[in-house]
């Protein structure tokens, strides 16, 4: 599995003083002593360990030097190194905190307008297929159904969306084309202008406001250009929590009605339902999406109403980066289906298969278990292999590009470490003195390979490829109190005597230590926080 470093801001200068991206200018200023007493070059007489304090010196140094300085911080904070070193200026220009923010809201609009000038494109694409029609000689193909809409931002505030869509059943059939230009009147405020020509021509109004920081309200009106007649439209939407939202529609017209709505959206599970009641029809859905991992996940849907009976199972996997694939079962008063999907970018192939029109038990239950059954097959001595192998091959082609990167990190980390090794060890010895804080062994590196250390030994050639020994840096952090704290949000591997031995891989830090004569053990993940001793990793 890949790591996903997407979005974290850099923190590489806050791990070589081990800090905190919330630091005070007294607490950076007070690791800088700490570190630049341990690397000044004064303190060694062998020339090759002045070399190796002069070269880490000087990266304390240049994290020191941004860091304390408020407007390079906070360049740095958004923007990284590539920030600094992109031109932009911090002489007299920006010489207050208001300018340098204001100059970065600057570059962030212009990205933002970059990104949004750009055409986004969405479709979709449904053929209805029916086996008794096929098996009575009336064809296979029930009916086709396309729909395609071309998003464009003109400008900051304004958007334009021209779509179209047709539709063919049996020997009829019908189309239309839409156009949508929408205006972002304010912050919290659009307004939505629509016309559509064809089945259903019709002119209409939109606008949206929001309310509250946590409420909105959308009003629209449409008129029909065929029969005059009008339609109104209103929605409430509410923000319930953190993770759930409420809606309310009201809708007046030739079909008035009003519908009640729910959704709750989870890391693992996404749930919603709907209750909707109108002049001539009732109904009610739900669906409940469980994501088993970052790959596939299931989907369970049902729908009852004045014209609907149906319950849907099935689930889906991802197959690239921008693909997924789904397989549904569907049963209900239209009979017995099948439904393949195909989900890449903004496009959708959707293909529904009529098995049945009428529901036979024992037809609707060999329709859900020889496919499932099938599925479960494939996935276990076809689609699983064939993704570790495929996994393996990316993790070896990685491993080839940085193959030198990582010589040259582990040698600078060999060296880092080095220079840390007699504080280190005076500090272990003090510890060992008064039964205090130990660290016997720590390992960085491969979150796989960290899983077998359990049961190989640590030396094993094939593992010590994919991780480093860290026990030398860790005890070096250990303070005089037998505590030890790294801090949540930054790359362990900019620690000073770290480096990161599989780019690309996902990392994990395994620490196992002593205190009180008891052993300890825990492994944390590459971003998170790590507070040593405590109870909870007693083994």
């Amino acid at each position: 599995m890949e790591e996903k470093d997407e979005g974290i801001p850099n923190r590489e200068l806050y791990a070589l003083l081990n800090i905190s991206p919330d630091a005070s200018t007294e607490q950076i200023r007070k690791a800088y002593r700490q570190w630049a007493q341990v690397y000044h070059t004064d303190k060694y007489q062998a020339s090759h360990m002045k070399e190796i304090a002069t070269e880490n010196f000087q990266r304390i140094c240049e994290a020191y030097e941004i860091l304390s300085d408020e407007n390079k911080r906070m360049i740095y904070d958004i923007y990284g190194m590539e920030g600094l070193n992109s031109g932009l200026e911090l002489g007299p220009k920006l010489n207050k905190a208001e300018e340098i923010k204001e100059e970065l809201e600057k570059l962030r609009r212009r990205k933002e307008q970059e990104k949004l000038a750009h055409i986004r494109p969405t479709g979709s694409i449904m053929a209805n297929l029916s086996l008794p029609d096929f098996c009575e000689g009336d064809g296979i193909m029930k009916g086709m159904a396309m729909a395609s809409e071309v998003q464009s931002q003109m400008s900051k505030r304004i958007a334009v969306a021209i779509g179209g869509n047709l539709a063919v059943t049996g020997n009829s059939g019908g189309g239309a084309a839409t156009a949508v230009l929408k205006h972002q009147i304010s912050s919290v405020a659009s307004i939505e202008f629509m016309a559509s020509a064809g089945l259903r021509s019709i002119i209409g109004i939109e606008t949206t406001r929001h309310l509250s920081p946590h409420s909105s309200a959308t009003a629209g009106l449409a008129m029909s250009l065929k029969d005059g007649s009008i339609n109104l439209s209103n929605l409430w939407t509410r923000q319930l929590s953190q993770t759930s939202n409420g809606n309310i529609q009201l809708l007046l017209g030739t079909e008035s009605s009003i519908a009640v709505g729910w959704q709750k959206k989870e890391e693992k599970m996404s749930v919603a339902g709907e209750i909707k009641f109108g002049t001539s029809s009732f109904g009610a859905s739900a669906h409940y999406t469980h994501r088993f991992s970052s790959k596939s996940h299931g989907r369970i849907t049902g729908r009852l109403g004045s014209n609907a009976l149906e319950f849907e199972i099935g689930g889906g996997r991802r197959i690239s980066d921008f693909s997924t694939v789904r397989m549904l079962y569907s049963i209900g008063i239209q009979g017995v289906f099948w439904k393949f999907e195909l989900h890449r970018g903004g496009q959708k192939l959707i293909v529904p298969v009529l098995l049945c029109r009428y529901i036979n038990p024992f037809f609707a239950a060999g329709a859900f278990a020889i496919p499932t059954s099938l599925y479960f097959v494939l996935k276990k001595f076809v689609a699983k292999p064939y993704y570790l192998k495929r996994e393996k091959h990316k993790a070896v082609e990685i491993m080839e590009k940085t193959s030198g990167q990582v010589r040259e990190a582990r040698v600078a980390a060999a060296k880092a470490q080095q220079l840390l090794e007699n504080v280190a060890n005076r500090k272990m010895n003090k510890q060992i003195e008064i039964g205090g804080l130990i660290i016997t062994k720590a390992v960085y590196g491969s979150a796989k390979a960290l899983k077998k250390l359990d049961d190989v030994e640590i030396s094993s050639d094939e593992l010590s490829s994919q991780v480093i020994d860290v026990t030398i840096p860790l005890n070096f952090l250990v303070n005089d109190l037998g505590q030890l704290q790294l801090h949540e949000g930054v790359k362990k591997s900019g620690i000073m005597g770290f480096c990161d031995p599989c780019p690309g891989e996902h990392k994990k830090l395994l620490v196992r230590y002593t205190c009180n004569g008891q052993n300890y053990q825990v492994v944390v993940e590459d971003y998170a926080e790590l507070r040593i001793p405590q109870e909870a990793h007693k083994l």
